[in-house]
């Protein structure tokens, strides 16, 4: 992947997490995070990266607990204990969109389509 299109991925879910962080978050950025969530689990089952299966869990839950709350309040805001583990995960992000192929990049972008059109609650175990 050329270093303008890591960069633009990368800026835009940091963005998201800092916007969803502050309390002005909506359903675009939280999706924008959820899918950061799954693409990095992808990469990384792709041989890109070693984070613990555990770390891909809890930022899919803040991702989870912050579009339920939301439902319930209005307020779009991930959890403040939280933000630290999304930090660490979008960290391993930026830097397997920076260094994957791009052609391992549509292969994850296409693994992540067929996942949203099955019935599976989460592609990651």
């Amino acid at each position: 992947m050329d270093r303008a299109s890591a960069s633009e991925r990368s800026l835009s879910c940091h963005l998201a997490l800092v916007a969803c962080r502050d309390g002005h978050g909506n359903s675009h950025l939280v999706n924008e995070l959820m899918r950061a969530v799954y693409l990095s689990w992808y990469l990384q089952r792709a041989g890109c990266g070693n984070l613990l299966v555990e770390r891909f869990k809890i930022a899919e839950y803040a991702v989870e607990n912050t579009l339920a709350r939301a439902h319930e309040t209005g307020e779009w805001r991930l959890a403040s204990e939280l933000i630290s583990g999304f930090e660490a995960l979008l960290a391993l992000y930026d830097a397997q969109v920076a260094r994957a192929p791009l052609h391992e990049v549509f292969e994850v972008e296409r693994q992540l389509r067929v996942f949203l059109t099955g019935t599976d609650h989460s592609p990651i175990p």
